[in-house]
């Protein structure tokens, strides 16, 4: 029996990370993810993990899941712990947890609060994880030299696009973008690449309370291509990388936004 590698996924319950979890099972991949979802009366819910597990089952991958707060130590320790014991190894990180602020508020008048939890779930959590794992994944590659191991961080179109009614988000997202370059020239020695997907207008739970807005904005041309972006495009983009197709472009962003990030007269 042929030993397949693992992926572990954050936030892929839904969206974009449900996506690329399943674009990993296909390309071969055992998935371990992470969620964090509340059902509409605050109480914990697991169904969206569930299903996606049974998705992720039924495309041939062992599976796990683990709910965990990405911006809690205790949690994401728990997660490379679980991904440790139910699979024995961790061949790519994908960086896929964030949220928007709870309310858009100008920055004018934007809140330390506000602020302080979209930085440690989009920032933090993700910089502190990708530490965990990149030593175990260094561990790995002097005990596996003929592995491969990569990462990949979830940015956006807003680590270089401005939008004051969400500071706190444009600022998080422009760090992970930071910490990509970081994480890229520092596991560079051991052969680990590091990457970036920037996804743009993705229809998900995320945008979807922007709808009408941005129906308009992209049919007036806002981006080349005239149409929202699906979670599938980003996870096509992401599985390219874990097919090792970029193995030599370590640090290298897939912007995945219909084109927008070119500049156009």
């Amino acid at each position: 029996m042929i030993e397949r590698p693992v992926a572990l996924v954050t936030g892929a319950s839904r969206g974009i990370g449900r996506a690329i979890a399943l674009e990993l099972a296909r390309l071969g991949y055992d998935v371990a993810i992470s969620h964090f979802d509340f059902a509409p009366d605050g109480k914990p819910d697991e169904s969206a993990a569930q299903q996606t597990l049974r998705d992720l089952a039924a495309a041939g991958a062992r599976c796990s899941a683990l709910r965990a707060d990405v911006s809690n130590p205790e949690d994401r320790r728990k997660l490379v712990d679980l991904t440790r014991s139910q699979f024995g190894r961790c061949d790519f990180l994908m960086n896929n947890a964030g949220v928007a602020p709870l309310k858009r508020t100008d920055i004018l008048e934007a809140t330390e609060e506000s602020f302080d939890r979209v930085l440690k779930i989009n920032l933090k959590g993700p910089y502190f994880l990708t530490q965990l794992v990149a030593n175990w994944m260094v561990q790995q590659r002097k005990e596996h030299p003929g592995r491969a191991f990569r990462i990949c961080n979830t940015a956006s179109m807003s680590s270089y696009t401005s939008s004051t009614g969400r500071g706190e988000y444009c600022i998080s997202k422009a760090g992970v973008s930071m910490a990509t370059m970081l994480w890229a020239d520092r596991l560079a020695e051991f052969n680990i690449g590091v990457f970036e997907v920037r996804p743009g207008i993705i229809a998900t739970d995320m945008t979807s309370t922007v709808k009408e807005k941005y129906d308009k904005l992209i049919a007036e041309g806002l981006t080349p291509t005239k149409r929202w972006g699906q979670a599938e495009d980003v996870a096509r983009a992401v599985g390219a990388i874990a097919e090792g197709r970029l193995d030599f472009s370590t640090g290298q962003v897939i912007n995945v936004d219909g084109g927008f990030h070119l500049r156009r007269l």
